[in-house]
Protein backbone atom coordinates (compact mmCIF):
# COMPACT_ATOMS: atom_id res chain seq x y z
CA UNK A 1 0.00 0.00 0.00
CA UNK A 2 2.83 2.41 0.86
CA UNK A 3 4.43 1.83 -2.54
CA UNK A 4 1.18 2.71 -4.29
CA UNK A 5 1.08 6.04 -2.46
CA UNK A 6 4.54 6.86 -3.83
CA UNK A 7 3.50 6.58 -7.48
CA UNK A 8 2.28 10.18 -8.01
CA UNK A 9 5.35 11.54 -6.23
CA UNK A 10 7.63 9.35 -8.35
CA UNK A 11 6.06 10.65 -11.56
CA UNK A 12 6.66 14.21 -10.39
CA UNK A 13 10.27 13.35 -9.51
CA UNK A 14 10.77 11.63 -12.88
CA UNK A 15 9.56 14.80 -14.62
CA UNK A 16 11.89 16.92 -12.48
CA UNK A 17 14.84 14.66 -13.39
CA UNK A 18 13.95 14.86 -17.09
CA UNK A 19 13.41 18.63 -17.07
CA UNK A 20 16.59 19.29 -15.13
CA UNK A 21 18.49 17.07 -17.52
CA UNK A 22 17.10 19.08 -20.45
CA UNK A 23 18.10 22.39 -18.87
CA UNK A 24 21.64 21.09 -18.20
CA UNK A 25 21.93 19.46 -21.63
CA UNK A 26 21.04 22.72 -23.32
CA UNK A 27 23.89 24.49 -21.57
CA UNK A 28 26.25 22.14 -23.39
CA UNK A 29 24.37 22.56 -26.68
CA UNK A 30 24.39 26.34 -26.27
CA UNK A 31 28.16 26.27 -25.77
CA UNK A 32 28.54 24.28 -29.00
CA UNK A 33 26.16 26.43 -31.06
CA UNK A 34 24.45 29.52 -29.61
CA UNK A 35 22.87 29.98 -33.02
CA UNK A 36 21.00 26.68 -32.61
CA UNK A 37 19.01 28.54 -29.98
CA UNK A 38 18.97 32.13 -31.22
CA UNK A 39 17.92 31.18 -34.74
CA UNK A 40 15.87 28.05 -34.00
CA UNK A 41 14.90 26.94 -30.51
CA UNK A 42 14.00 30.39 -29.12
CA UNK A 43 11.61 30.83 -32.07
CA UNK A 44 10.24 27.32 -31.67
CA UNK A 45 9.50 27.92 -27.98
CA UNK A 46 8.41 31.54 -28.49
CA UNK A 47 11.21 33.01 -26.37
CA UNK A 48 12.58 35.53 -28.86
CA UNK A 49 11.11 38.50 -26.98
CA UNK A 50 12.00 37.21 -23.53
CA UNK A 51 14.02 39.47 -21.24
CA UNK A 52 16.03 36.57 -19.81
CA UNK A 53 19.63 35.93 -20.81
CA UNK A 54 20.25 33.47 -23.64
CA UNK A 55 21.65 30.91 -21.20
CA UNK A 56 18.49 31.11 -19.08
CA UNK A 57 16.33 30.86 -22.19
CA UNK A 58 18.33 27.80 -23.29
CA UNK A 59 17.62 26.22 -19.89
CA UNK A 60 13.91 27.06 -20.23
CA UNK A 61 13.86 25.47 -23.68
CA UNK A 62 15.60 22.39 -22.28
CA UNK A 63 13.11 22.09 -19.43
CA UNK A 64 10.10 22.55 -21.72
CA UNK A 65 11.46 20.13 -24.30
CA UNK A 66 12.18 17.32 -21.88
CA UNK A 67 10.13 17.35 -18.66
CA UNK A 68 7.44 15.22 -20.33
CA UNK A 69 10.00 12.47 -20.95
CA UNK A 70 9.69 11.84 -17.21
CA UNK A 71 6.14 10.62 -17.82
CA UNK A 72 7.28 8.20 -20.52
CA UNK A 73 10.20 6.99 -18.43
CA UNK A 74 7.96 6.71 -15.37
CA UNK A 75 5.35 4.66 -17.22
CA UNK A 76 7.99 1.97 -17.69
CA UNK A 77 10.32 2.33 -14.69
CA UNK A 78 7.79 2.95 -11.90
CA UNK A 79 5.74 -0.25 -12.35
CA UNK A 80 8.88 -2.33 -12.93
CA UNK A 81 10.15 -1.10 -9.59
CA UNK A 82 7.37 -2.98 -7.83
CA UNK A 83 9.67 -6.00 -7.88
CA UNK A 84 11.68 -4.22 -5.17
CA UNK A 85 10.44 -5.24 -1.71
CA UNK A 86 9.60 -2.52 0.80
CA UNK A 87 8.56 1.09 0.23
CA UNK A 88 11.90 2.61 1.24
CA UNK A 89 13.98 0.38 -1.05
CA UNK A 90 11.41 0.84 -3.80
CA UNK A 91 11.64 4.63 -3.53
CA UNK A 92 15.45 4.76 -3.45
CA UNK A 93 15.76 2.30 -6.34
CA UNK A 94 13.40 4.47 -8.39
CA UNK A 95 15.51 7.56 -7.72
CA UNK A 96 18.65 5.66 -8.75
CA UNK A 97 16.91 4.36 -11.87
CA UNK A 98 15.89 7.92 -12.86
CA UNK A 99 19.48 9.04 -12.33
CA UNK A 100 20.77 6.16 -14.46
CA UNK A 101 18.33 7.11 -17.23
CA UNK A 102 19.60 10.71 -17.16
CA UNK A 103 23.25 9.64 -17.12
CA UNK A 104 22.64 7.26 -20.03
CA UNK A 105 20.96 10.03 -22.03
CA UNK A 106 23.88 12.35 -21.29
CA UNK A 107 26.48 9.77 -22.29
CA UNK A 108 24.67 8.98 -25.56
CA UNK A 109 24.24 12.69 -26.31
CA UNK A 110 27.89 13.45 -25.58
CA UNK A 111 29.01 10.45 -27.65
CA UNK A 112 26.91 11.73 -30.56
CA UNK A 113 28.42 15.18 -30.09
CA UNK A 114 31.93 13.72 -30.14
CA UNK A 115 31.16 11.70 -33.26
CA UNK A 116 29.66 14.80 -34.87
CA UNK A 117 32.98 16.61 -34.35
CA UNK A 118 34.64 13.78 -36.26
CA UNK A 119 32.07 13.49 -39.05
CA UNK A 120 30.32 16.82 -39.58
CA UNK A 121 32.28 19.29 -41.65
CA UNK A 122 31.72 21.65 -44.57
CA UNK A 123 31.58 18.68 -46.95
CA UNK A 124 28.78 16.91 -45.04
CA UNK A 125 26.60 19.91 -44.14
CA UNK A 126 24.94 22.21 -46.61
CA UNK A 127 23.57 25.65 -45.90
CA UNK A 128 20.85 25.62 -43.26
CA UNK A 129 17.94 28.04 -43.04
CA UNK A 130 15.50 27.86 -40.10
CA UNK A 131 12.50 30.17 -39.55
CA UNK A 132 13.84 32.34 -42.36
CA UNK A 133 17.16 32.73 -40.55
CA UNK A 134 20.17 31.77 -42.60
CA UNK A 135 22.53 29.97 -40.26
CA UNK A 136 26.04 31.42 -40.16
CA UNK A 137 27.80 28.46 -38.51
CA UNK A 138 26.08 25.50 -40.19
CA UNK A 139 28.60 23.00 -38.83
CA UNK A 140 28.15 23.91 -35.15
CA UNK A 141 24.39 24.13 -35.67
CA UNK A 142 24.35 20.57 -37.08
CA UNK A 143 26.52 19.31 -34.22
CA UNK A 144 24.21 20.78 -31.57
CA UNK A 145 21.22 19.30 -33.40
CA UNK A 146 22.91 15.91 -33.47
CA UNK A 147 23.48 15.99 -29.72
CA UNK A 148 19.89 17.10 -29.20
CA UNK A 149 18.39 14.31 -31.30
CA UNK A 150 20.59 11.57 -29.91
CA UNK A 151 19.79 12.58 -26.34
CA UNK A 152 16.20 11.45 -26.91
CA UNK A 153 17.59 8.14 -28.12
CA UNK A 154 19.75 8.12 -24.99
CA UNK A 155 16.60 8.52 -22.89
CA UNK A 156 15.16 5.48 -24.63
CA UNK A 157 18.34 3.49 -23.96
CA UNK A 158 18.25 4.84 -20.41
CA UNK A 159 14.95 3.09 -19.82
CA UNK A 160 16.79 -0.20 -20.42
CA UNK A 161 19.71 0.73 -18.18
CA UNK A 162 17.29 1.90 -15.47
CA UNK A 163 15.39 -1.37 -15.79
CA UNK A 164 18.65 -3.29 -15.46
CA UNK A 165 19.45 -1.37 -12.27
CA UNK A 166 16.05 -2.23 -10.78
CA UNK A 167 16.46 -5.94 -11.38
CA UNK A 168 20.05 -5.89 -10.16
CA UNK A 169 18.85 -4.15 -6.97
CA UNK A 170 16.12 -6.78 -6.57
CA UNK A 171 18.69 -9.58 -6.86
CA UNK A 172 20.93 -7.83 -4.33
CA UNK A 173 18.08 -7.39 -1.84
CA UNK A 174 17.02 -11.02 -2.23
CA UNK A 175 20.60 -12.14 -1.55
CA UNK A 176 20.67 -10.05 1.62
CA UNK A 177 17.34 -11.49 2.78
CA UNK A 178 18.48 -15.08 2.26
CA UNK A 179 21.49 -14.65 4.56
Amino acid sequence: MKKALLIPLLFIIACIFAGTYGAFHNQISYTVAPEYFTAFKFHQFQLTESFASNRVKAAIVGWNASWWMGIIIGIVIIPLGWVIPGAKDYFTSQLLAFLVVAITALVVGLAALLISFLTIDSKTVGEITIYGNEIIDDISFARAGTMHNFSYLGGFFGIFSGTYLIFKKRKHLRALQSK
